[in-house]
């Protein structure tokens, strides 16, 4: 049997056909991950398509039936209910990289990265001094740098806690920071609706906590009336954290992949060598 050019390009096609609808899968599963809301939807989905398998397979008729027109007309619904969630989805999409954060930090950068951030926390807290830092990851915030005062500086302590100086016309907004370096200021963050969110907390933990629901950031917030350090992160906000707290969350998060990977790979040889004791 001979294979002719035909066929190679026939498989070759097929195979990147397959590649393809992968690439798209492995994209929507990263973004429904890394996304509150979408994954709320993805959730509710899957329940009522699970739902409908089990009425089928136990006979309830009138269930199945309402899970039916439920499914048939879910994908208009979705999109009249969800049209704000939706459209920022979208927006997330379009923003993201590719091939993950601007910048791979080293060792010492990471360390530097979270000394300078920690000093400046420290004295904001201890002046009272309101600030909102967020750090890029995998997600892209040009979105966000398009609408903000530029700076593009080497991130320091002194430099943060200048912008968040309340003499400053840019102390109300948001700092980024891209890799090591400082993207812009005065950035504006869509608020979080959610319920759960104490009604006492401003605009700063309500906008840090909106940001960590629709990207992955790590959003770093200083109460102006408390003094009081929180982090959002994945759609929860941690609040009244101490020091020691945020430079451990910070090391924790900012380390690349494949090191987080390489520790549980460490820690597991340990249990198997412990066990084997």
């Amino acid at each position: 049997m001979t294979i002719t050019v035909t066929d190679v390009i026939s498989i070759l096609r097929k195979l990147g056909d397959i590649c393809l609808v992968w690439v798209i899968f492995y994209f929507i599963l990263k973004n429904i991950r890394n996304n509150i809301k979408l994954s709320l939807i993805f959730k509710g989905v899957v329940f009522v398509i699970v739902l409908s398998w089990i009425s089928d397979w136990l006979g309830f008729t009138t269930i199945a039936v309402l899970l039916d027109y439920i499914i048939q007309w879910a994908p208009i619904a979705l999109i009249v209910i969800f049209q704000p969630e939706i459209r920022t989805i979208l927006e997330q999409l379009g923003r993201s990289q590719l091939l993950g954060r601007h910048k791979v930090l080293t060792v010492d950068e990471r360390e530097h990265l979270v000394y300078e951030i920690v000093n400046a926390v420290d004295y904001l807290r201890k002046e009272r001094i309101g600030a909102l830092i967020v750090l890029e990851r995998d997600i892209s915030l040009g979105n966000y740098i398009d609408k903000a005062k530029k700076l593009y500086a080497d991130l320091s302590s002194d430099l943060l806690i200048a912008i968040f100086y309340e003499g400053n016309p840019l102390h109300d907004g948001g700092v980024i920071i891209q890799g090591d370096r400082i993207t812009c200021a005065g950035a504006v963050f869509p608020t979080s609706s959610s319920p759960k969110l104490n009604r006492r907390l401003g605009t700063r933990h309500r906008a840090a906590l909106g940001l960590s629901e629709e990207t992955d950031a790590i959003c770093l917030v200083v109460s102006e009336e408390t003094g009081r350090v929180s982090i959002a992160l994945k759609g929860e906000l941690l609040y009244n954290l101490t020091l020691d707290d945020v430079r451990m969350m910070l090391i924790d998060e900012l380390r690349p992949k494949q090191d987080v990977d390489l520790d549980e790979d460490e820690i597991d040889e340990e249990e198997i060598y412990e066990e084997n004791k």
